[in-house]
C-alpha cells in the first residue's frame, strides 16, 4: 500500500492529509478538526480521536499467567488467584488512563465474570478477576485494553 502525505498552508496554519490510493486515512484542517474515515467511518469534529495505547490477552489459568498476544505490554505478573499486574513496555504519560477488561471461561457453565482494574501507575496497573459472587477466579482468557 502506497501512502501519500500532502500539506498546504504557510507553515503555521494549514491542512495535512495522509492518503492511500483509495482515499483519506487521516486529515487535519485549519480548525484542528481531525477526520479519520477509514478508521471509524468518518469521525469529524473537535473531540479527540483516541487510540488504544496497550492491549494484552492472557491465559490466567496457566501458572504463571501467559501472554497470548499484546502490544506495549512487557510482562504480566501473576499475584495469585485472579490477581495480575500488567507491566507496560513504554510507560503511560499519566496514571489517569482507562482500562477495559473482560474474562471468559470457555466452558458451557455460564458465569458472570467481572474483570476490575485497580491500582493505576504510569508503569503498570493491577486487575482482579472475580465471579459475580465476589470470589477470585483464574480465567482461560482475560483481555484488557488501555486508552489515555
Amino acid at each position: 500500500m502506497a501512502l501519500s502525505i500532502d500539506g498546504t498552508g504557510n507553515g503555521t496554519i494549514g491542512n495535512l492529509s495522509v492518503t492511500t490510493a483509495t482515499g483519506n486515512i487521516v486529515s487535519s484542517g485549519d480548525s484542528g478538526t481531525i477526520t479519520a474515515p477509514m478508521l471509524d467511518g468518518g469521525q469529524t469534529g473537535s473531540a479527540p480521536a483516541l487510540a488504544v495505547r496497550a492491549y494484552v490477552n492472557i491465559s490466567g489459568t496457566a501458572s504463571p499467567a501467559s501472554i497470548a498476544g499484546s502490544v506495549n505490554v512487557s510482562s504480566v505478573t501473576d499475584n495469585g488467584v485472579g490477581h495480575y499486574t500488567v507491566n507496560f513496555t513504554t510507560n503511560m504519560t499519566a496514571a489517569t488512563y482507562a482500562v477495559a477488561s473482560g474474562g471468559s471461561t470457555f466452558s458451557a457453565a455460564a458465569r458472570n465474570i467481572v474483570a476490575g482494574p485497580f491500582s493505576y501507575a504510569t508503569s503498570n496497573f493491577q486487575v482482579r478477576i472475580e465471579t459475580s459472587d465476589g470470589d477470585a477466579i483464574d480465567q482461560n482468557n482475560v483481555s484488557m485494553i488501555v486508552v489515555i
